[in-house]
């Protein structure tokens, strides 16, 4: 990437370090690679991996002819993000310039230079099964808006494939950064849109209990994308929102999918926008309420709703759901992949 590139990432977890737009970095994180290995209980800009959010029980129900796989319960009695040590906190190989690329979708994008990171997961990583070799490719571009304003885009490609070890395992890869457009302590004040208000129910420990169903339209209004207003306690929430309700229809790699336009915020004082877009068929939307970081290398702590997330990804514990399971089951020969788009700017 060249030296005034206004992204950085690093090798561990294939972490997006900072976003900078209009002198604001919109990401939560530190400012040095061994501050994620002992702060970063958040997640703070992490690839994720094998599998994104929740598996019930911490177990794999069924793969492979019937066996079932126990995880690590990191999460009450479940797992979340991969395990103990997920993908997020192993090095990744890279960053490795893979040229000029286009960011699908959008036109007049100038830049694409491209960098891809790799890892390669064993046999029976952190209890998953089959080796499997994943990538993430980023490719940052700008553009110059209507009003002549500098557009930053962060396109965002996962790949992964079942190499050996096992005939079936189970993948779901997004990223975990917590945007913050206020140049503050607190989201409080953003005004934020999503793409549906439709989401999955979930019991107490965030396994879903059905199919998709309306949100609580006092948080989030009805319809899409209707603006609403991130305060400084609410709207509390951590949850799964459904784009694309029909979860057989969804192909293992949604990269020849349109791109959908999932979240928009706005904060009326920075006037920074960002807009997230992806292919996948769902996105967890959290307000960030369990973030606690201590102050650090001169950065001050960093505590609830400091960040929010969008994270796009599959149906939350689809690997152990049969209407739901061919989302991210991956077989020998086949390939994983999915696409994420950020796009910000400051009026």
């Amino acid at each position: 990437m060249p030296s005034d590139t206004p992204v950085e990432f690093l090798p561990l977890g294939a972490i997006i370090q900072s976003f900078n737009v209009g002198g604001i970095n919109i990401v939560q994180g530190f400012p040095v690679q061994s501050l994620y290995e002992s702060h970063n209980d958040p997640f703070f800009g992490e690839t994720i991996g094998r599998v994104a959010n929740r598996i019930s029980n911490a177990k794999l129900n069924s793969l492979n002819g019937g066996k079932s796989y126990t995880l690590a319960s990191n999460n009450g009695v479940n797992n979340l993000h991969g395990g103990v040590i997920g993908w997020g906190k192993k090095i990744w190989q890279g960053p490795t310039p893979v040229g000029i690329r286009k960011i699908g979708g959008f036109e007049g994008v100038d830049g694409g230079e491209s960098v891809k990171f790799t890892i390669n997961s064993p046999d029976g990583d952190e209890g998953f099964p089959g080796e499997v070799e994943a990538s993430v490719v980023y490719t940052v571009g700008k553009q110059t808006s209507e009003n002549g304003k500098e557009v930053v885009l962060l396109g965002i490609e996962y790949e992964a494939e079942l190499v050996g070890g096992a005939e079936e395992t189970v993948i779901n890869m997004t990223n975990h950064s917590y945007f913050n457009l206020t140049g503050g302590p607190s989201i409080e004040g953003t005004v934020v849109s999503l793409a549906t208000n439709k989401y999955l129910p979930v019991d107490d420990g965030g396994i879903p209990t059905g199919g998709p169903a309306p949100f609580d339209a006092n948080k989030v209004p009805e319809g899409s994308h209707v603006p609403f207003t991130l305060g400084a306690q609410e709207p509390d929430i951590d949850d799964c929102f459904i784009v694309n309700e029909k979860p057989d229809s969804v192909p293992l790699d949604t990269r020849g999918q349109p791109l959908t336009k999932l979240v928009t915020a706005y904060h009326p004082e920075t006037k920074i926008h960002l807009e997230v877009y992806s292919t996948e068929p769902a996105f967890q939307f959290y307000t960030g309420k369990y973030i606690s970081v201590p102050e650090v290398a001169g950065l001050p702590a960093r505590n609830a709703r400091s960040g929010f997330c969008v994270e796009p990804s599959r149906y939350v514990n689809a690997a152990n759901v049969d209407e739901w399971k061919s989302q991210m089951l991956l077989k020998k020969g086949e390939k994983y992949g999915c696409s994420v788009v950020y796009r910000a700017w400051r009026d």
